[in-house]
């Protein structure tokens, strides 16, 4: 007989600062998991997600970021969603199941029946009471959340084959060199308590290694010396990989959004993601307005309640405004995220750009990119306090922190 009160527990993985170099300018200053999308921070999307799972206990966060960078905002968001928010931090990278492994005792404190795992750069609807109902159906030890992706994308990820009736997941390949799938794992996952014996069988498997190649011979030795750590254990290769066809892990196909947040262009595009999300999700959280008393709002609009826009400005589609940003008069905003603290002075256009903290845009400027969220120079990025003067135009380009434009640049990075 199903338990209906079976508790289960999040754990949400963060990574930490050696990995953020791609989110330059914006990870200079905050870390990568707040970076603010949709006018949340990115790591704020999932738990929210979390926060509808059955019986939840408690979310767990798991990176190797310093703790004073995450503690501010793990009691902000624990007060505010009501639910225990707790930052762990690895004492070195662990791979993606070595690290929930690290943690082992205080994830299973609750007695949890089953452990959500995800990944804080992936985008999607996250439907986690969804995979929990098919997750027990199945009655296995896990269930992957996988979605189809065009065939000539597909092995930029972990592709799979799964039973088309049973869900069983039957193979998986990391990256493969050659098609196998169009199906790809989505790095969002449920699991019963029995992931951690998978785990430890890895361990105990490359101590058994070691200690062969040990015995046999100095180039046995020499190839134990450059194989992963014995204490690195990854999900997708380790665990995965080997345990597919053996009728313990099932998949669950999305049929909504789903992306990986690499990069800032990916960033703006997962923005405009979740506001259309908002639509239907959260419509209280979007901006309205036709111009008279306010202003002229188009499409899916965040405006942060401290935020000051003119009633002549026009904003939209897509767009985030953060804290206490100022838009003047006759302001032009279409698909950007503008953080805390921007001056956008009369007349200033903003396109497919993102606009770091406290920096300014001058009368009739013009900051803009192409829109193409996978081109390295495919959207404009301002960092933190940066001035753009009265009409000069930015257009596809990267501009560090504390810089100060007085003439107009195009495809270019300011170092």
């Amino acid at each position: 007989m199903e338990n209906s009160q079976e508790k289960a527990v999040a754990v949400i993985v963060v990574g930490g600062p050696t990995k953020g170099t791609r989110f330059r300018p914006l990870s200079l200053n905050v870390a990568k998991p707040l970076i603010p999308l949709a006018g949340q921070p990115m790591i704020q999307h999932p738990i929210s997600a979390c926060t509808q799972i059955p019986n939840l206990a408690q979310i767990y966060l798991i990176g190797f970021y310093e703790e004073r960078e995450f503690a501010l905002y793990v009691s902000s968001v624990s007060n505010e969603l009501k639910v225990p928010v707790r930052y762990l931090r690895e004492d070195k990278p662990y791979g993606s199941a070595g690290g929930l492994y690290n943690f082992k005792d205080l994830i299973m404190e609750d007695n949890p029946a089953h452990i959500f795992l995800l990944n804080c750069d992936v985008c999607c609807n996250f439907p986690l009471s969804d995979m929990l109902v098919s997750h027990k159906k199945y009655g296995g030890m896990g269930t992957v959340l996988v979605i189809k992706v065009p065939a000539d994308a597909a092995n930029q990820f972990g592709e799979l084959v799964a039973d088309p009736v049973s869900n069983e997941l039957l193979h998986y390949t990391e990256k493969p060199e050659t098609f196998v799938s169009d199906r790809i794992n989505c790095g969002v996952y449920v699991f019963t308590p029995d992931i951690f014996s998978a785990i430890e069988d890895i361990y105990k498997q490359r101590k058994e290694i070691a200690n062969l190649r040990r015995i046999t011979s100095l180039e046995a030795l020499q190839l134990a010396t450059k194989s992963l750590p014995a204490d690195f254990v990854r999900l997708d290769q380790d665990i995965l990989s080997p345990l597919a066809g053996k009728k313990m892990l099932y998949t669950y196909e999305t049929m909504d959004f789903w992306e990986q947040i690499k990069t800032p262009g990916m960033s703006l595009k997962c923005s405009s993601l979740y506001l259309s999300q908002f639509r239907s999700t959260s419509p209280h959280i979007l901006a309205s307005g036709d111009g008279s008393k306010c202003a002229t709002i188009i499409g899916d609009v965040y405006i942060h309640p401290s935020a000051k826009v003119h009633t002549t400005a026009k904003i939209g589609p897509s767009v985030s405004i953060s804290a206490n940003v100022r838009v003047g008069a006759g302001v032009r905003l279409i698909n950007c995220i503008i953080l805390d603290g921007v001056e956008i002075k009369e007349n200033a256009v903003v396109i497919n750009a993102i606009v770091g903290w406290k920096s300014s845009i001058g009368k009739w400027s013009r900051v803009q990119g192409e829109g193409d969220y996978n081109a390295k120079l495919g959207i404009t990025i301002l960092g933190e306090a940066v001035t753009v003067e009265d009409e000069v135009v930015v257009i596809n380009s990267i501009v560090l922190p504390n810089k100060n434009l007085n003439i107009s640049v195009q495809e270019d990075i300011l170092l």
